[in-house]
């Protein structure tokens, strides 16, 4: 990956690894794939003393701040939640340093101070990965888009619920906003 990257001016955005996001199946990268590949992410920006921000998606104990949307899609969107549904991974942490973004739609920038935090680090980059790709992921990097965010994502830490969808997002909408690499890329270019 070309060397464009300012240490001082980056961090890290992880979408949704958390323990009932990750407990459903993805294409084309397992949800274990995903997480190992963001771990080794956030790994790389933690010993370079980047900023590294973890994003959940939680409702109200009695759900009523859950969207209900009337849909023609079948399967439902708010799917039943164990007490430790909205945990994030123990592979991604999180650890000191580390900043917790709880939201309650799919992106991560509405009704939540991503941006606020982000700006007030001095960041102008993101690199953007997690669960799902055309969803979460997506909905987030169109608003880091339209604040004026550079974007990179990293296609290997992130999946979807089916490979077509991952495809098409990474293909049609991220080629547009950013940049799409590869884990083993951006590492590369922090070193």
């Amino acid at each position: 990956m070309e060397n464009i990257l300012d240490k001082t001016k980056t961090a890290l955005v992880v979408i949704d690894l958390q323990k009932g996001i990750t407990g459903m199946p993805t294409e084309p990268h397992t949800a274990d794939v995903v997480v190992a590949n963001a771990a080794q992410l956030a790994d790389a920006f933690r010993t370079n003393k980047m900023p590294v921000f973890l994003v959940r998606v939680a409702l109200s104990d009695d759900g009523k701040d859950a969207l209900k949307p009337i849909t023609d899609e079948q399967t439902p969107m708010n799917f039943p939640h164990t007490p430790d549904w909205a945990d994030i991974v123990p592979a991604m942490g999180p650890k000191e340093g580390d900043v917790i973004i709880t939201k309650r739609q799919w992106g991560a920038f509405y009704g939540t101070d991503l941006d606020m935090q982000l700006r007030r680090r001095g960041v102008t980059t993101i690199i953007l990965c997690g669960i799902a790709t055309n969803i979460g992921v997506e909905s987030t990097a169109r608003f880091a888009y339209e604040y004026g965010y550079q974007q990179i994502f990293a296609e290997d830490a992130t999946a979807a619920r089916s490979a077509a969808e991952h495809r098409h997002t990474m293909s049609t909408v991220f080629l547009r906003i950013g940049r799409v690499r590869n884990t083993a890329d951006i590492i590369a270019a922090l070193q």
